[in-house]
């Protein structure tokens, strides 16, 4: 230990806490607005066997606080036109470990791990109303490049205000 706060890889031993912390994030994701449609859009699977592929070709970093994990953030190389974007598909502090630096040493080692994969970049959603993890994000200088819309069409409902357009 180096530090009382430290983001180190995972280990194939650590699977079953990761796995944990990622359901955790899943979990704080569906409570979200959204969420339900994040799930069934954009959310990973979380299987022990996608973070198994994930630590052979991506990252899977453990957060820790006085070596207990605390926070996991997973991430994957996405082809791009000029080259490769990491795309960080979860990241997740314990809620009790949350603003004392768990998360910002997790960014931190995804950055170092894009450039050392030559990325030209680095991706993450966060959820619409979501504020503390669009801080986050901001604060480790990550800024909105696109607004994902949507309009469910599980109901016959019209949306809540419709316009017309005066051709005449």
């Amino acid at each position: 230990m180096t530090g009382p706060i430290e983001a180190r890889s995972a280990t194939l031993d650590e699977l079953p806490t990761v796995l944990e912390l990622v359901r955790q994030a899943h979990d704080g994701q569906l409570n979200q607005r959204d969420g339900g449609t994040w799930a069934l859009a954009n959310a990973a699977p979380v299987t022990e066997q996608r973070l198994r592929d994930r630590l052979a070709d991506g990252l899977v970093v453990v957060g820790t606080v006085f070596d207990v994990p605390l926070g996991v953030t997973v991430a994957r190389l996405e082809p791009v036109a000029d080259g490769l974007l990491a795309v960080v598909e979860e990241i997740h502090t314990h809620p009790d470990a949350r603003g004392v630096g768990v998360g910002r040493h997790m960014i931190e080692a995804v950055e170092s791990w894009a450039r050392a994969a030559g990325c030209i970049g680095i991706d993450s959603l966060a959820l619409p109303g979501d504020r503390a993890t669009k801080n986050f994000f901001e604060a480790a200088g990550l800024i909105a490049r696109a607004i994902v819309v949507h309009r469910s069409l599980a109901s016959e409902e019209p949306p809540p205000h419709r316009w017309s357009l005066d051709v005449g």
